[in-house]
């Protein structure tokens, strides 16, 4: 009878295969240069002792760890939990992420870390000498932070920026915002809407600024005004409700709005049913993200999808299989709209 395997080692399996413990390990991280018959060898004799290969084990090669490490928004992560709005947009990440990193052997670990802090350099610093780990994934707004980019770049540690445009060094990744917030607003005006308000996201995010740019520049192309029509949010319900009340406030109120997230988007389509307005009928209504929330509402909400797991999973490819040239162009994993029952043809 085999071993249990919280109490198998690597020593154990080396001693059963009659083999040394770096060969062992060789044949776990599986690295070249090992003859068939021994792999053979020690493959039987992990199956044999039910051995679970670690991250200790894994790491008797010296030259990789096999952990991603993710850093997320600290604040804004914790407000998002404590509030259980229901963003689903760290279950994306670790979906996607996990997964990945799994199927290469790697494991990823989740931390957060505050972008504002005037000690982010040492708390980074802190947690890197902690798990050593072989390559970063940084989120907004961590991604365009210089402190950030600027430390992993002197240590050479590879990282990956998710929702970047800036050349430099790491892997840039984004999501295509500008074009999903083009798409989003062509969708409307195809629709026959001329009157298209926008509630922008937290302007320290940088993709907050493209889905403006995208809904500027698709209302240019149609030759629209979007004169007043774009209010500032920052991602939260609260500032939904401001921006939605704001714009229904103009004379004449927009016939449809654009919200830069869910939640605000959610915001908006309470202050329409406190106001007697119908949607889509007397406002039609597009969301940014997609989180299964969208599709409980009272109507479902028409949303710009945003490949979040997708996107992760393309992170981690690229720190594990160390891409040639991290700083050419960023790297695009499109969102797509998501046609639902908010839109409609204004009334004529």
């Amino acid at each position: 009878m085999g071993r249990r395997n919280q109490s198998v080692t690597i020593s154990h399996v080396a001693a059963d295969a009659g083999v040394s413990l770096q060969t062992v390990s060789r044949v776990i991280n599986n690295e070249p240069n090992v003859r068939p018959e021994m792999k053979a060898r020690v493959q039987a004799s992990i199956e044999k002792l039910h051995y679970v290969p670690s991250i200790a084990a894994q790491r008797m090669s010296g030259s990789r760890s096999y952990l991603i490490l993710v850093i997320n928004d600290r604040e804004r992560t914790i407000s998002e939990w404590r509030a259980r709005r229901g963003a689903d947009w760290v279950d994306q990440m670790l979906l996607g992420g996990m997964l990945t990193s799994a199927e290469h052997g790697y494991r990823m670990i989740f931390e957060l870390v505050d972008t504002h802090n005037d000690h982010v350099e040492r708390e980074l610093s802190g947690t890197i000498a902690a798990l050593q780990p072989d390559g970063i994934i940084l989120t907004p707004p961590h991604s365009e932070n210089p402190l950030i980019t600027n430390l992993l770049d002197q240590r050479n540690i590879p990282f990956a920026r998710i929702g970047s445009l800036t050349p430099g060094s790491g892997f840039a990744i984004h999501m295509g915002d500008s074009g999903s917030a083009a798409q989003a607003t062509q969708h409307l005006i195809g629709l026959g809407h001329k009157r298209i308000g926008f509630i922008a996201g937290a302007p320290d995010y940088n993709l907050s600024h493209w889905r403006v740019d995208g809904w500027r520049q698709a209302m240019a192309q149609a030759g629209l005004s979007d004169a007043d029509l774009c209010v500032q949010g920052d991602f939260s319900y609260e500032s939904g409700r401001e921006a939605a009340t704001a714009l229904l406030n103009l004379t004449p109120a927009p016939t449809a709005i654009i919200a830069s997230n869910d939640q605000m988007a959610l915001a908006t389509l309470d202050i329409a049913n406190e106001r007697n307005l119908l949607v889509p009928q007397d406002l039609s209504l597009i969301s940014f993200d997609n989180t299964p929330v969208v599709r409980f509402t009272t109507p479902q909400l028409t949303a710009i999808d945003q490949p979040i797991a997708a996107t992760f999973s393309k992170a981690v490819e690229l720190l594990i299989h160390q891409a040639t040239s991290p700083s050419e162009q960023p790297y695009l994993v499109p969102g797509s709209l998501v046609e639902r029952a908010s839109t409609a043809p204004p009334k004529s």
